[in-house]
């Protein structure tokens, strides 16, 4: 890394780039392809398979990386090119369910390889009061996107043209980024030291916590929609949670020296509270916001103090980020998608509340254990 000193004046610049459209890009698939795909005639259980395919390959890709593959340079490039190829797929095959649900599989793998491979890189190179400043410019990517397009959506195709747009810019600020990789590539069967197990119940938190996100992920647009909420304002509720999330960000430097557990424990209850108070509330547009406001702790809070925690426990970083993206966004998004298409309906923030506060218990149990173990070493 001292011979790119010179040169990382650039880096934040690209990396905000990347974060940006790696974002709107997630934003429209999340918030505007379900309600695409029930407009072409899809039910709700078929919605919550397709948002499946995507997850579960994340899930899958870490053990294929921790047994067979190095996250090296050419495949990252790789899976930006088919991200993109994903994108241009879907318009093809979106009115067929099983082409569609096979071209989901391809952009969930493409997509499950290019985030670590950034957040390895940005962790090594940024503090953590920097990478919130940075990483912010991926909320405004989401809430620009939402906003845009929730303005002027008319047609279904529409969304697929500004996915493509959206893959295309990714794979072009992400390559330009490939010349701050310093890391070696050594295979990660190299490392025997790297277990899941002894951290099972962190991993089944994360994981557990992904699954209470499926039916806001899959079907908050579909819900507020529902109950008499016009597209325009989901949208805008959809950015307010996003621009709490980027105060956060900003300022969360501060908050990150402290005990990082005890922050994923504070968010993980918040958003218990946060599906409670939209299965309680779901015709109040007031109450509605607030429970957006807490996106700034559930999302933006959680997902920093994660990723830094699990930066922290393992040596094999690229591959330790990969399981977290698989396990929690993966195995818990999928989870979470087909569940939230299962069960969907008027109790569904109910039995997602209950979930979350099964994540907190869990993290709660793996936190009294790494005072135990730390306890004994001493």
């Amino acid at each position: 890394m001292p011979n790119l000193k010179q040169n990382t004046s650039l880096f934040s610049p690209l990396l905000g780039a990347y974060y940006f459209f790696y974002f709107a890009l997630v934003g429209v698939y999340v918030i505007f392809m379900p309600k695409v795909l029930l407009d072409l005639g899809y039910s709700t259980v078929e919605v919550g398979i397709i948002y499946a395919a995507a997850p579960f390959m994340r899930f899958l890709l870490p053990f294929i990386f921790r047994h067979y593959l190095a996250l090296t340079t050419r495949v990252y490039l790789l899976s930006l090119l088919f991200t993109f190829i994903g994108t241009i797929i879907f318009i093809n095959s979106v009115e067929s369910f099983w082409l569609y649900l096979l071209a989901n599989l391809l952009f969930g793998a493409s997509m499950g390889i290019s985030l670590p491979y950034i957040e390895t890189i940005a962790l090594s190179y940024l503090s953590k009061n920097r990478y919130g400043k940075v990483r912010l410019w991926g909320s405004l990517g989401f809430m620009g996107i939402a906003l845009w397009l929730g303005k002027i959506l008319e047609t279904p195709y529409e969304a697929l043209y500004y996915l493509s747009a959206m893959a295309f810019f990714t794979f072009i600020f992400g390559a330009l980024l490939t010349k701050y990789d310093t890391t070696l590539h050594e295979s990660a069967q190299d490392d025997v030291s790297f277990s899941l197990s002894k951290y099972w119940a962190f991993w089944t938190s994360v994981f557990l916590m992904q699954v209470g996100f499926g039916g806001f992920y899959n079907f908050f647009t579909i819900y507020e929609t529902s109950h008499g909420v016009s597209l325009e304002m989901v949208s805008w509720m959809w950015s307010f949670g996003v621009i709490c999330e980027i105060v956060m960000l900003y300022f969360q430097g501060p908050l990150l020296q402290r005990n990082l557990l005890n922050i994923l424990l504070f968010a993980t209850f918040i958003t218990a509270l946060r599906w409670m108070m939209l299965y309680l509330f779901p015709d109040s547009v007031t109450l509605t916001f607030a429970s957006q406001s807490l996106h700034a702790i559930s999302f933006a809070l959680y997902h920093t103090a994660a990723i830094t925690y699990v930066f922290s426990l393992y040596t094999q970083k690229k591959l330790a980020q990969q399981f977290f993206l698989g396990i929690a966004f993966g195995l818990g998004g999928s989870v979470g998608a087909v569940l939230s298409g299962q069960i969907y309906g008027e109790k569904m923030f109910l039995i997602e509340a209950i979930i979350t506060f099964m994540a907190f218990m869990v993290l709660w149990i793996h936190q009294k254990r790494r005072i135990a173990y730390e306890t004994n070493e001493i």
